[in-house]
């Protein structure tokens, strides 16, 4: 009679595959991704063969473990173990169904777009109060500073459906950092002080570095209190980061 190898749960939304499990008889491991949709359905991965079945909790784990993190060098010490067949098969159905998230986050968990940007000519009550808002009912913000074609900056919000979480172990940052702009200065809402809110704070620490010439931005994220179960407790926090780099041009076609 089989078993299955304990699976790990990695709670982040994925292109619809929740987690992976192993089937071993004692000729043979099989992998399958766990499908979550309106019935939680089995999809074959791959095959581990009689000589290799010891490598099987190992890659099981490696593969829940790339849902949650997506560390490709640690998901590849593992796949260069075991045989070719079975790496290439990992490999191929990682990419067809396993895909990072959209658009300039990292691939800490998917998010789409609730609205298209919106555009504000100062950090001002209006400002304010519209992150607030969308801060206080879950929804994820990011925003950054333009310059139009008048010269004039321009802070532009777009809101997400969620915050994306970040293991305990991470980097408060699920906004992926750019590559042509270095980074001078990261402020999270932890290390707030005194009594002003995160919302204020954050906009406060964004307008000085604007107004230095700066390019900024500002996203919300989930900081867990684990490493791997994203079901664990964690807390929300305001993330700016400040780049050695002029404000950018405007885009209006966002």
């Amino acid at each position: 009679m089989g078993s299955l190898v304990p699976l790990l749960r990695p709670d982040v939304r994925q292109e619809m595959i929740h987690s992976f499990i192993a089937h071993t008889s004692p000729g043979r491991s099989r992998v399958f991704a766990i499908a979550k949709g309106p019935r939680d359905e089995l999809e074959a991965v791959t095959t581990l063969g009689a000589g290799d079945l010891h490598l099987t909790g190992e890659l099981v784990d490696a593969l829940n473990c790339f849902l949650a993190d997506r560390d490709e060098a640690s998901l590849g010490v593992v796949l260069d173990r075991v045989p070719k067949p079975v790496r290439m098969a990992a490999q191929q159905y990682l990419k067809n169904k396993c895909t990072p998230m959209l658009g300039a986050f990292t691939s800490f968990g998917p998010i789409d777009l609730v609205r298209p940007a919106v555009y504000f000519g100062d950090i001002d009550g209006e400002l304010e109060e519209y992150l607030e808002g969308a801060y206080m009912i879950g929804l994820g913000i990011r925003m950054s500073n333009e310059r139009g074609s008048d010269g004039d900056v321009d802070w532009v919000v777009q809101l997400l459906s969620d915050e994306v979480s970040v293991p305990a172990s991470a980097e408060p940052r699920t906004w992926a950092l750019p590559v042509e702009a270095k980074l001078l200065q990261t402020w999270t809402s932890k290390q707030l002080t005194g009594g002003i809110g995160p919302v204020r704070s954050a906009l406060n620490v964004a307008e000085d570095a604007s107004a230095e010439g700066h390019w900024v931005r500002i996203h919300t994220l989930l900081h867990s209190d684990r490493d791997v179960d994203f079901e664990g407790n964690g807390s929300s926090e305001f993330v700016v980061d400040v780049f050695g780099a002029p404000i950018p041009l405007q885009h209006l076609d966002e």
